[in-house]
């Protein structure tokens, strides 16, 4: 199963890489799409919000009746900021990318692929900006527990753990 969401997830992000323009500002629908395009064939729940509530190594998310307010949320506070992300100052665009990351990932909306979404939001996102696509590979081992760390600050609203593992990211995708 590994191996099959990783070829699909290439051939999604290919897809999406294709399909979205700098100027575009992205929406709840289309972080729906990007999964469906990505996990369709693979699942028929792909693409549509979760109805069960989970969690991560004790680390509950946001309860499943909360996901769609919290999306609306999401795009009316976070994406319609943020993207497009075609900022003049790397700064800010380090902060867009660390406060969407958290954000997408504190909601996971969806019941498989949460974390693959968020870096293809943030790949797009640093398309639009510029940069290259990111190269993700930089957070294992101690890196890994940093960004987990970093998505739990994201909770207080503290995003500057996040924007400090995207300046590594970056650095990395250079």
């Amino acid at each position: 199963m590994d191996a099959l969401e990783a070829i699909t997830l290439a051939e999604a992000t290919d897809w999406a890489i294709r399909h979205v323009t700098a100027e575009q500002r992205f929406t709840a629908a289309d972080l729906c799409q990007w999964h469906k395009q990505w996990l369709g064939a693979v699942y028929e729940w792909a693409g549509e919000y979760r109805q069960v509530n989970i969690s991560k190594g004790g680390f509950p998310f946001a309860m499943s009746p909360q996901i769609p307010r919290l999306m609306q949320e999401f795009e009316r506070d976070v994406l319609t900021r943020h993207t497009p992300c075609a900022f003049d100052d790397h700064e800010k665009v380090l902060e867009a990318l660390a406060i969407t990351h958290c954000e997408l990932v504190l909601i996971h909306p969806f019941r498989e692929g949460n974390g693959r979404v968020s870096r293809l939001l943030s790949t797009l996102m640093a398309l639009q900006a510029g940069l290259p696509l990111l190269n993700f590979g930089v957070i294992k081992g101690k890196q890994r527990e940093a960004y987990f760390a970093a998505v739990q600050a994201g909770m207080g609203r503290n995003y500057k753990p996040m924007w400090e593992i995207f300046r590594r990211v970056v650095q990395a995708s250079n």
